[in-house]
């Protein structure tokens, strides 16, 4: 399998041309967990998928390689090609496991055919003997410390997509407890908690991520904010019924206020079909208020679930045929 050696490269440089929300975020994601990391390292860049035999079945030789190899300089970085397709077909990932060696914002090797450790180590030996890494145990153990925490956050992101809201949360909350700082686990308990129904919780940690520098601009923050904003407009069963019921009526403003309750009140489905309803009818409709609404929800649950990118799709061929 051959590969471009500058399309790593081209990856990075599409920040800056016109990406929609989700693959810009995809390719700041890339930036900032592989491109900058492979600058001073050499990363094993692993593209795999849950579903794949062959790829669960290399995974534990790449983590033990890895390790092996973390005190001269080399890491393990992992691409979910389900969830990171924009990034997966900048690659032109064909099948999987694909596995390259990274250095410098490049692809330097191609490791996909070297499937034993045995084969992987000679090829990272040589790898190393061409390249200007310099490794550092401390800064080895950092790496792996890093990629530990990184594997909890996404568990935790797995089992919140799953329904389990309060195993998530307590996942994230130890995370929040390791790293203070880090966005995607301060995002992700919030989030936790306003699925579980746990707003005042959900408010006081988004109150407490916002005071930590550097956090109060966090993309991420900013998603799990308004999954907390959403959920303030819970109803109970009554008044639910009696929005629902106005909303028939055509009225725009009734239908809007019927979808935010609904997604509120946990009926994603209701929600997104009301406002795809809504945008169908007059997208320009108070300025385009329903895709917005629609753009907030995604936000707040993940652009990257599975129940987004189905309803992404809906939303593209509404807009675009």
């Amino acid at each position: 399998m051959g590969f471009d050696n500058n399309r790593a490269e081209k990856v990075a440089e599409l920040a800056s041309t016109g990406l929609s929300i989700d693959e810009q975020k995809a390719v700041d994601k890339f930036k900032r967990d592989i491109v900058e990391p492979s600058m001073s390292k050499l990363v094993i860049l692993d593209f795999h998928a849950e579903w794949c035999g062959p790829c669960k079945a290399l995974a534990p030789v790449l983590e033990k390689i890895a390790a092996d190899y973390a005190d001269k300089g080399v890491v393990l970085k992992k691409v979910d090609v389900d969830k990171e397709q924009f990034i997966a077909a900048q690659f032109q990932v064909q099948s999987i496991p694909t596995v390259y060696a990274m250095f410098q914002g490049q692809p330097v090797a191609d490791l996909t055919n070297a499937r034993s450790e045995s084969q992987l180590k000679q090829t990272i030996d040589q790898i190393l003997a061409q390249l200007p890494i310099d490794g550092g145990a401390d800064d080895g153990a950092a790496d792996q410390a890093r990629q530990d925490v990184t594997q909890f956050v996404e568990m935790a992101e797995q089992i919140l997509a799953e329904g389990d809201a309060e195993r998530a949360a307590g996942i994230f909350a130890q995370v929040v407890q390791m790293e203070p700082d880090n966005g995607a686990a301060q995002a992700g308990l919030i989030r936790s908690l306003v699925q579980a129904g746990r707003t005042e919780d959900a408010q006081a940690a988004l109150t407490a991520a916002e005071q930590i520098p550097g956090l109060a601009d966090d993309s991420q923050l900013a998603m799990a904010k308004s999954a907390l904003e959403l959920a303030d407009g819970k109803v109970d069963e009554g008044e639910l019924a009696d929005l629902k019921a106005t909303a028939a009526s055509g009225d725009m403003q009734a239908r809007h206020n019927y979808a935010e309750a609904a997604f509120a009140a946990g009926d994603r489905d209701g929600a997104a079909d009301e406002l795809l309803a809504m945008i169908e009818a007059d997208p320009e409709w108070n300025d385009g208020a329903a895709k917005a609404k629609l753009l907030q929800i995604f936000e707040a649950v993940g652009l990257e679930d599975p129940w987004v990118v189905s309803v992404r799709r809906r939303l593209s061929r509404l807009l675009f045929g």
